[in-house]
């Protein structure tokens, strides 16, 4: 009882302070309304030499908060994605916010139109637990490219990397321009409860409708970056070798703890079995030993490897073949390491076939021809990503214009994520909104329409009363 006490008042004084941040940041955004272009790419680049010249203590922040995290894959998906995003950005800036012209119909001439890019002021982004600073960065970039104040909150499940990064953001910027609040669930409801001019939230589906139904009470605009089942389409004729190998890639990152990476593999029901030993033999390369392998990511708590077994135990009880690959037949019972496994003949009332897996377990689905393969899709809510693998250029584009995602790679998994200068988001219970590319400077910005009108004053002669030139414009403009 005295620990939840003093936790609720370690909250509450985070509360109070994040309130704070909120208006030095508000009052910070009155005085300087519009960053110039050197001000904005100064501030981009800080980012730099924050995450290089410290890199090894978020490699050790995240192994602590993962139990294992593969320092390779920290550099990977963290470091190097936030770093490429870094030069990207600061190259972009100055194009974007220059301001857009537009045209004037007959009724505005002699004007000029044109679109001018404005900060929307304080930016909050919700950040989630898998991986923690590329999903602070990315989105404090576009904040940064767009000339706003960004707060950030980290979530609960990475204590050791919200620390770390609180501390690192405190170095390198003023707090009126960029903070990072931690806490538990109640710091997180206060903060998407707080009257941001944005916020952008990653996360699950659930919580995402919470995260909406709390920013309505302030009608403040949300970018929602959810998850779903990523179905991966495997081609009648693609080699499965290929196949695997790519789609390794994407499910094995992280121990498929990736909002993206493959849920779901739809084969042809003749190769399922060459799916099965290919996969097989693939993870056996990869990972030969799992329990010291530091090559191999745990679970990010108990609660998630519990969820995960669970759907396991569901999956089995109700007729599923598991096929859980162990190349050393290693005891991972302490470790939270959970090692690849296929679920065959799933049916739909089995909650790993209803939830998304966001872990190293994916289910094979065998299909006859393509169109039964885009049903079983279409039937299911829209998912963040999309993978086909098939050489054939018309299938492709087939696939593309006969499904709906957020993203789609085509011959590969999860890599579309990666390319700054294209918009990533998702589609329906996948999400709301863009950011990356030039669509996240828009996401942050206010596009505000200006018109100038000259010294000739032309609507003076369609003024009342109403007769003759009147009817001359509009028998010229409307009705001809």
């Amino acid at each position: 009882m005295v620990a939840e006490i003093k936790e609720l008042k370690t909250d509450q004084a985070r509360i109070t302070r994040m309130n704070t941040l909120f208006e030095a940041q508000r009052a910070a955004f009155r005085r300087q309304p519009y960053p110039s272009v050197e001000e904005r790419r100064e501030a981009i680049l800080r980012l730099k030499p924050m995450l290089l010249d410290h890199q090894d203590e978020i490699i050790e922040a995240l192994r602590q908060d993962f139990g294992n995290r593969a320092a390779d894959e920290t550099k990977l998906a963290e470091l190097l994605t936030s770093v490429e995003g870094i030069k990207y950005h600061a190259k972009k800036v100055a194009k974007w916010m220059k301001p857009s012209r537009r045209k004037v119909g007959a009724p505005q001439w002699p004007g000029k139109a044109w679109v001018e890019y404005q900060p929307v002021g304080v930016v909050g982004v919700i950040v989630p637990w898998n991986y923690p600073v590329y999903l602070a960065i990315g989105p404090l970039l576009a904040a940064l490219a767009a000339g706003n104040r960004v707060m950030i909150k980290m979530s609960e499940s990475t204590p050791a990397t919200g620390a770390l990064l609180q501390r690192l953001i405190a170095d390198t910027f003023p707090e009126d321009q960029v903070a990072v609040v931690n806490g538990e669930v109640d710091v997180a409801a206060a903060f998407s409860a707080l009257p941001l001019d944005h916020l952008l939230f990653t996360g699950s589906t659930s919580v995402g409708r919470h995260i909406l139904r709390a920013a309505a009470e302030n009608l403040t605009p949300v970018t929602l970056e959810l998850g779903g089942k990523s179905p991966c389409i495997i081609g009648e004729d693609f080699p499965m070798n290929e196949a695997v190998e790519r789609i390794a890639f994407g499910k094995c990152l992280n121990s498929g703890q990736t909002c993206v990476a493959p849920d779901y593999i739809l084969c042809p029901e003749q190769r399922v079995e060459e799916f099965v030993e290919q996969w097989r033999a693939q993870i056996g390369k990869l990972y030969p030993t799992m329990a010291d392998n530091p090559d191999y990511t745990s679970i990010i708590n108990d609660r998630q490897y519990q969820r995960l077994q669970g759907y396991l135990r569901d999956a089995e009880e109700k007729g599923a073949r598991i096929i859980s690959i162990n190349p050393a037949n290693e005891d991972l019972g302490d470790s939270r390491k959970l090692p690849h496994t296929l679920v065959l003949n799933v049916t739909d009332d089995m909650k790993i076939a209803q939830d998304e897996i966001f872990g190293p377990l994916m289910l094979v689905i065998p299909y006859k021809g393509l169109d039964q393969a885009l049903d079983y899709v279409n039937d299911r809510p829209r998912p963040l990503a999309l993978y086909y693998f098939d050489w054939n250029s018309g299938n492709a584009q087939y696939v593309l214009r006969n499904t709906h995602a957020g993203g789609v790679c085509l011959n590969d998994t999860v890599s579309h994520v990666g390319v700054d200068d294209m918009p990533f988001g998702g589609v329906g219970p996948s999400g709301m909104g863009h950011y990356h590319g030039h669509e996240g400077f828009l996401t942050f910005s206010k596009a505000k329409g200006v018109y100038r009108k000259g010294k000739f004053n032309g609507t003076k002669h369609i003024l009342p009363p109403y007769g003759r030139g009147m009817h001359r414009f509009i028998y010229k403009y409307l009705l001809k």
